[in-house]
Order: structure tokens, then sequence, then C-alpha cells
């Protein structure tokens, strides 16, 4: 079995990026996030994966601009056999869709390599949801009587509340809250904004939070993050993904069933559970489609169905 040691291995031994991919690349990148205003980290994932085709590629044939169905084939073919997982192929497969979507348009390319060639089938996997008891223990883990300490509850409470991705929690401005109004302004994938409503307990912690923490991590400095560290910048994506399974052990949740996403999905499953709209869960969690949303109703039923077979007499 291919271990991801492997995988680093073998793409760290291709060959080094031809001169002409490296251009179209850039080129492509900068035309799409122009176009469609794509976020970064999806743009960082395309020029990655385009890397990697044109290394592999090497320049033979007129390089990742000339490639064709076959060569793309079988460069999936060497990422399967080495072990990269379907979904990495099937991002992989967008990347390169968008990319000769993109030359077709521009008259750069009269056929499209990629159209006939099948996505990867991906194994469907529910999100996993703590429970509303683990909700409360994890949300009552953070010390509040220090500084970071009640900005870690603050955030916890907030991503909870507004069910966010952690790229738009540790990206908040303080801009973004509006207490009097009690919204929350995120900016989302694809830069698209949405107005999340906060909550009565979010609202209380971000307000503890802006008068006491916030005032001694800023000292005099008028900084722009919302949330602060000790020395004025944004937590990381890493650091507060640590701060969460710090709290989880301390919670006596096993860190290992929780993350920071597992707080939005927790958001969408309670909020299912409790009665809500699936369309106004698909604004709140900002889904562009509403397909990505109907995910969360195989959880409810799954709950539905365990709650059945455990408390009906005849299940």
């Amino acid at each position: 079995m291919t271990t991801p040691a492997d995988r680093r291995a073998l793409t760290t031994n291709l060959p080094p990026l031809q001169d002409a991919d490296a251009r179209a690349i850039e080129a492509f990148i900068d035309a799409i996030w122009a176009e469609s205003g794509l976020a970064r980290q999806t743009l960082d994932s395309y020029r990655r994966d385009l890397e990697g085709y044109a290394r592999w590629r090497d320049g033979a044939q007129g390089g990742l601009a000339g490639a064709d169905r076959a060569g793309l084939f079988e460069y999936l073919a060497w990422r399967t056999r080495h072990g990269w997982s379907p979904r990495s192929n099937a991002r992989l497969l967008s990347a390169l869709r968008a990319f000769f979507g993109h030359r077709v348009r521009q008259g750069q390319r009269r056929d499209d390599p990629t159209a006939l060639l099948e996505p990867p089938k991906l194994p469907r996997s529910l999100p996993k949801a703590l429970a509303e008891s683990q909700i409360d223990a994890l949300l009552a883990a953070p010390d509040v009587a220090t500084p970071l300490g009640l900005r870690d509850r603050a955030m916890l409470e907030l991503m909870y509340a507004a069910g966010l991705r952690v790229s738009e929690l540790v990206g908040l401005p303080a801009t973004a809250v509006n207490l009097r109004q009690g919204v929350l302004r995120v900016t989302g994938k694809g830069s698209k904004e949405r107005l999340v409503p906060l909550g009565e307990e979010s609202q209380h912690w971000l307000e503890r939070y802006l008068a006491e923490s916030r005032l001694q991590l800023a000292g005099r400095r008028s900084l722009l993050p919302l949330f602060l560290g000790t020395r004025g910048e944004a937590p990381s994506r890493q650091q507060f993904w640590t701060l969460v399974k710090r709290y989880a052990a301390a919670a006596g949740i096993d860190p290992a069933k929780v993350s920071p996403h597992g707080l939005r999905h927790s958001f969408a499953t309670h909020l299912l559970n409790h009665g809500a709209d699936l369309r106004a869960l698909q604004m709140l969690l900002g889904h562009s489609s509403l397909s990505t949303t109907q995910i969360y109703t195989l959880v409810a039923r799954e709950h539905l169905k365990q709650l059945h077979s455990k408390h009906h007499p005849r299940a």
C-alpha cells in the first residue's frame, strides 16, 4: 500500500515545471479569478493539480496545453495505482475541466480532452455531527477568565451559532459584526457575501470578547482581524484546529472525532433536527446549490432511524 510519504516522494522526483506550462497555468489562474472570483484556496488547489500533471507530462506533445484524452487517462491511472484517493482524483479532474474549458472558450483549443472522462465514483460519507450535550461541553471548555480563553469561547460559540467554515471564521474582520442588529456579514466561497444571525449566546460572548479580551490583545493598535492572538494577528486555520482538539479532550470528547468543520456539520444537523427549512439552511451555510445542503436530510433521516430503533417497541 502506498503511503502519503511515498506519494510525496513520487511528486518530488518529477521533472521541474516547463516555462511554457508555468505561463499557461498562471494565465489561466489570473483569468479564472477575474471571471469567477474563486476563493484563494480553490485557485491554489487548481495550480497545484495542474502543475502536478504538467510536471508528469514534462513538455511531451505540447505539454499541458497540448494534452489529449489518452494522456489524461494515463495520468489518472498512474495516480490511482500509486494510492491517490478517488476524491483527490475528482478534484484533479475538476481543475483539468476548468483549464481546458477556458482554453476552448478563448479559442486556444478546438476540443476539450476532459469531455468524455468519467469522474471517479466517490463514497458517500455522511457528515459527522456532535450530540447537543457534547457541543455544550465543548463550548464550556475554555477558561474565560483569561483573554485567550474568552476569545476561544467567542470563536467556538460563533462558529457553532453561525455554521461558519473555519477559513471564514479566522478571516473575519472586526467590521463584519453588527451587534446592534445581531448579524454577521460573512464572505464565503467565490467571494460571495451572506448575512447570518448571531443568536443570543454567541452575541453575549462576542460582546464580552470585544469589551474585555480584544482590547487587551490589541492594546492601542487599530487591527483589522476580529479575533486576535497575542501578537495582534488572526489565528490560522491550523491553530484553530489545534484549539478545537485541545478543548474536545478537556470536555471528555475523543479529539479524533472532533474537527472545526464538525461544528459546522453540527450546526446544520441540529437545525434540521429542530425543524429548520432546507432552503433557509442553504442560505445560512452559503451553499450555492441546494443539492449540497440535501446531504443533511440523510443525516436527519439516520437520526430518526436510530430513535425509532431505540424506542419503538417493535423496532
